[in-house]
């Protein structure tokens, strides 16, 4: 499995797990619909919004419906041949802080399908070396308590548990962890 830029030929296959009514978004399962229909409206739009370094892309709608300003960050295909699921980076320029609305630098999820084969956990590993060239100290990562596996993914990268507290109302209220993992 490798990380690839989204391009208009893997378009395809990412679009079959939307189909399949996967998203990356585990809060807010419409996003795929609502990405689909962005891909329908136009396709070489949406790939070049998976690569948005200044921020200046579409609005991001929060569980609660709220519209918020994009900050900058690109987003990384798992590959195996075909789609197997997306990893994301995103910071603010000159600071490791994120507005209170993110909840980490790093997010990603695996198809249903392709999950426990390892791909997490290598596309991590894959993506912390491309993060580091953005300058920041280190990376904040996020997940539920109950996400055994994510926490053995964020471990598995060197990521060290810094906290435990309770997810925003509008991101579901969850007892979670917040993981850093330093670019030394």
């Amino acid at each position: 499995m490798q990380l690839v830029r989204p391009a208009l030929d893997h378009l395809p296959s990412y679009i079959a797990a939307l189909e399949r009514v996967w998203s990356a978004d585990s809060i807010r399962p419409e996003a795929g619909a609502e990405e689909l229909a962005r891909i329908r409206d136009d396709a070489q739009a949406f790939i070049a919004s998976m690569e948005d370094r200044e921020g200046n892309g579409p609005k991001v709608k929060l569980p609660d419906g709220t519209l918020v300003n994009r900050i900058p960050g690109y987003t990384r295909w798992m590959w195996d041949g075909e789609f197997a699921g997306s990893i994301n980076f995103r910071w603010q320029p000159g600071t490791s802080e994120l507005p209170a609305r993110v909840l980490g630098h790093i997010g990603y999820a695996v198809v249903p399908w392709k999950q426990r084969l390892g791909y997490a956990t290598s596309a991590l590993r894959q993506l912390l070396d491309e993060a580091r060239a953005e300058g920041l100290p280190y990376a904040i990562i996020t997940c539920d308590q109950t996400n055994i596996a994510s926490q053995r993914v964020i471990e598995a990268n060197g990521g060290v548990m810094i906290e435990r507290f309770l997810k925003l109302p509008q991101f579901g209220s969850k007892p979670s962890f917040r993981y850093r993992i330093a670019f030394n």
